[in-house]
């Protein structure tokens, strides 16, 4: 028996958690400020699950007295709050209540911490999560059990399922199959380096999914030509899918490619992909669920059930715990996205130094960046080298206990795309909802 577990769900609590704490933070400085908060050193930012770039920095508290003091703020995306990441990551109530009670909203003008507990906000937003907080227990098509839990990004946040729906999971099933979202250079790598760290997690074996048109225009085809075979093109691009696997191999975790057959696709195409993973001493396997359900990818289900049986796992984490911040970063962006180095300014100085001063280096470190290529270009394809990794800002998530390292031009409030999918979305006159395939 095998049960999956799947990141989406209960975002509107999560959000509700988090701008309840943010409406509180400013309720206390209107009521006189007992704690001495600093206005200009808040930094609880409050989130809404919508792509809307212009709510990216805005100014609060705007038309008189009676509605606060102005000041700076800003909106995140709900799967890239750190009340998500504590959501994903804590392993009962009791521990929920304490991650959000350690949240640090905002310094006095002493640079003192000022947690979410001080605010008496955290009883609160345990509240509003007490329901979220069990996992969603569904079954699929063909009456597979799978959890859905969770929702945070890889490319913005730590990208993996809630720690309970992993762990309950394995308390009832003989293979657990989870996600950890985009790239391997991002969710893997944090899965592996974040939640399994924190939840002593260690994987038999890893699925990279990939698709030859995914190859193809790592190997410079343009999108409007991805439907032709071009096997010259798939071999060039195959460079990418060469560097997650060599990467998966330097966490000892064994991995098995999972190839998402397109229509498109050629059996030239397909053969040579098996023949460049074997040459990695790793097995290809052609999917096709999208069409055919689990008998779609059952011969998949039986090579991972092969790879994770015969016990070739030996996992390790990147780098351990007592790593100075700065070196854990500049670790990922050397090992994981062959970075030459990284740069920070004085302000991403400063800030790693006072983290590191005030007791957070132990923490892991979560790299928001782009999904698209191994360095901060997403317009880089194929397996860059030699890169220098831009570390534009330093979050702290003290209850999430990651430091999140914000990177090149990586937004945590995404905004729509010239077209967005709003666009072709109606509904008919009979009620019937329209455009959202």
């Amino acid at each position: 028996m095998h049960v999956s577990v799947i990141k989406t769900l209960r975002f509107h609590a999560i959000g509700a958690a988090n701008n309840l704490l943010a409406a509180m933070v400013d309720n206390h400085v209107y009521w006189g400020n007992e704690l001495g908060i600093d206005q200009r050193r808040i930094t609880w930012r409050r989130g809404l699950d919508m792509n809307d770039r212009a709510l990216r920095s805005i100014v609060n508290s705007l038309g008189g007295v009676a509605n606060g003091f102005p000041r700076e703020d800003g909106f995140d995306i709900v799967v890239a709050s750190e009340v998500m990441a504590i959501f994903c990551l804590a392993t009962d109530l009791n521990d929920l209540k304490r991650r959000l009670g350690n949240i640090i909203v905002a310094q006095t003008r002493g640079r003192e911490a000022v947690r979410a507990e001080q605010i008496k906000a955290a009883g609160a937003m345990a509240v509003l999560l007490k329901d979220a907080i069990a996992p969603n227990l569904v079954q699929t098509l063909e009456n597979n059990p799978a959890f859905i839990h969770g929702g945070p990004f890889a490319n913005i946040a730590h990208g993996c399922n809630s720690v309970i729906a992993t762990t309950t999971a394995l308390k009832l099933a003989d293979y657990v199959v989870t996600e950890a979202g985009f790239g391997a250079d991002l969710g893997a790598e944090k899965f592996f380096d974040i939640k399994c760290r924190k939840a002593g997690l260690k994987p038999a074996a890893a699925v990279v999914v990939a698709t030859v048109r995914a190859l193809k225009m790592h190997g410079g085809v343009a999108r409007d030509q991805l439907r032709a075979e071009n096997v010259a093109a798939l071999e060039a691009g195959f460079a990418n899918l060469a560097r997650h696997l060599e990467n998966l191999r330097g966490f000892g975790v064994p991995a098995v490619v999972s190839v998402n057959r397109f229509s498109a696709d050629t059996e030239a195409e397909h053969a040579k992909l098996k023949e460049l993973c074997a040459a990695q001493g790793v097995e290809a396997v052609i999917a096709d669920h999208w069409a055919n359900g689990g008998e779609g990818a059952a011969a998949l289900a039986e090579t991972v059930v092969k790879v994770a049986d015969r016990g070739g796992a030996d996992f390790r984490v990147l780098y351990p715990d007592e790593m100075p911040l700065r070196d854990k970063i500049k670790t990922i962006a050397q090992k994981i996205y062959r970075a030459r180095d990284i740069a920070c300014d004085g302000a991403v100085e400063s800030r790693l130094a006072e983290l590191q001063k005030g007791g957070f280096g132990h923490f892991p470190v979560c790299i928001a960046k782009t999904q698209y290529s191994f360095s901060t270009d997403a317009n880089a394809k194929g397996a860059p080298n030699d890169h220098v990794l831009g570390v534009r800002e330093i979050r702290l998530s003290a209850g999430a206990e990651f430091i999140v390292a914000v990177c090149g031009e990586i937004m945590t409030m995404p905004g729509l795309p010239r077209a967005p999918a709003a666009n072709s979305i109606d509904l008919t006159e009979d009620g019937r909802i329209t455009g959202l395939f």
